[in-house]
């Protein structure tokens, strides 16, 4: 049986190896057929603590880490909209 692919955004990367990812999906309402959301959140293993909030990776399915950590994060396909960039000022210059 393969192995469970999803995309989602990271939500939290507070604790060590570990971060949160929010995967929605859209369905539709059983009775009045609107297309509505629907979110859930997981916990996947991240070894070098690479992933940071806003980021959204690939997670797959994996054998358990721990009680509530079956996913692992396969990699980033959009980095975050928090990114500090370096900006090279030269400060004689400026004044």
């Amino acid at each position: 049986m393969p192995k469970r692919i999803l995309i989602g955004t990271v939500v939290s990367d507070k604790t060590d190896k570990t971060v949160t990812v929010l995967v929605e999906r859209k369905v539709k309402h059983p009775l009045y057929g609107k297309i509505i959301r629907r979110s859930k959140k997981y916990h996947a293993h991240d070894e070098d603590n690479a992933f940071h909030t806003g980021e959204r990776v690939r997670i797959e399915e994996t054998k358990p880490y721990s009680k509530t950590k079956t996913w692992k994060v396969l990699d980033r396909l959009q980095a975050g909209k928090g990114v500090a960039l370096e900006a090279n000022l030269d400060v004689e210059a400026a004044g």
